[in-house]
């Protein structure tokens, strides 16, 4: 997996991103070929994931607006019930979250994109020295302008047993 590399990807002189319309406008306006709404790559992709990663590391809520639509959905497990809408998201990201310095290393895997769908596998550890690790995969959904509309994620974590482990696990 690739290390997670902050917001390279975004840093051009976009009004998109000036103007927060969303974190993938910005990239599209420096992508060749510009922005195809609704069909999503894996650079755009990545720069989305490196939004989040951003966004997760930030003070504060503000950037969520640049990297979800406003009726955004958001499912922290796979049976979990959806966190619906951006000032909903905002309160479950601070509940969630130690704060902005907290310590962590994210790498990924853009497994795939199929139009406006994307998949990542993603490893994350926190602290230093490590004292919690997940493994995740992420299920998004973009909207045209390149925010996402849909997101979840099937986090795992050492020790954690399927409900009804087979023989021999």
């Amino acid at each position: 997996m690739a290390p997670a590399t902050g917001l390279s990807a975004l840093t051009c002189s976009s009004p998109s991103v000036r103007e927060g319309r969303g974190a993938l406008a910005g990239a599209a306006a420096c992508h060749p070929g510009g922005w195809q709404g609704g069909v999503m790559d894996r650079k755009q992709v990545d720069a989305w994931i490196a939004a989040y990663e951003q966004a997760w590391r930030t003070p504060g809520t503000d950037a969520l607006v640049t990297i979800f639509t406003e009726d955004a959905s958001y499912r922290q497990g796979p049976y979990w019930t959806p966190v619906v809408g951006l000032p909903a998201i905002a309160r479950m990201w601070e509940e969630q979250r130690e704060g902005p310095d907290e310590v962590f290393q994210m790498t990924r895997e853009i497994v795939a994109v199929d139009g406006d769908t994307a998949v990542s596998r993603h490893e994350v550890r926190y602290g230093d020295p490590v004292d919690q690790e997940y493994r995740d995969l992420w299920v998004m959904r973009f909207a045209d302008d390149g925010r996402c509309r849909s997101f979840e994620e099937w986090p795992f974590w050492p020790g954690q047993q399927p409900a009804d482990p087979p023989d021999g696990a």
